[in-house]
Formats: structure tokens, sequence, C-alpha cells
């Protein structure tokens, strides 16, 4: 379905707080996204102050140096010449593509961070190669 902000936020309960709550516990996080329309809109912002989560401020126009961008590109060109008849063979198409990335490649990419922070930075916050 379409990602609107009650489905995000139905998202947001039932699978970030179960994670956050494993992975902090009772310890202080702030919450990161970006300014989708289901992520900024007025009720969203609610369900987090109702919950009493922070969410880091993000600029309108920021570059994305998110290194996820970067695997769904690899993603992507992996599964070009896939042909899905239906929803769930392109799930099993999207599952047998993401088992096969390695930690070396996600490492690759994170490693990768500084050269892109380090263009926006000389680029002053516009568009990079990257």
């Amino acid at each position: 379905s379409k990602v609107n902000a009650a489905v995000y936020q139905d998202v947001l309960e039932h699978f970030m707080l179960p994670a956050a709550d494993q992975l902090y516990g009772d310890a202080d996080f702030i919450f990161q996204q970006d300014l989708a329309p289901a992520h900024s809109a007025k009720a969203t912002s609610t369900w987090f102050k109702d919950h009493g989560i922070p969410v880091l401020n993000w600029p309108a126009n920021s570059p994305d140096l998110n290194p996820i961008e970067n695997q769904w590109g690899i993603m992507k060109r992996k599964m070009r010449y896939a042909r899905p008849n239906n929803a769930e063979e392109l799930k099993a198409t999207i599952r047998a593509t993401w088992a096969l990335i390695t930690p070396e490649q996600c490492h690759r990419l994170i490693d990768s961070m500084p050269r892109h922070i380090t263009a926006v930075i000389q680029a002053k916050g516009a568009p990079t190669k990257y």
C-alpha cells in the first residue's frame, strides 16, 4: 500500500518501538527520518511527541548521506533484468537479492562516507557525483 501518515505510524508502533526498546532500553535516543510527506505530517509529529521520542531536525534540501541509499542503487542494478509476474514473485526476488549482500559490501559503503561528506562540504551542499 501507499505509505501515508497512518501507515507510517503503524510501522513505527509495531516495528520501530520494539526495535528501539531492544537496542536502547531506557536510554535516550534521537530518531532520524527525512521529510517524506508521511514523516512530516502533523499527525506523525504528534505521534512522536506522544511517545516522547525526539526527532532529528532535517533540512528540506539536504544531500542524502545515508549509505543505505547506495545499497538500494546496487539492489536496483542487480534486479534490472528480473521480471516478476506478481507481488509474491517481486518480494521473493527482493529477498533473494538482499540475501546476496555481503558484510564487505556494507563496510565499503560505510567506508566511502568520509569521501561523500567531503564532496558535499566542498560543493557547499550542492549536488555531487555521489
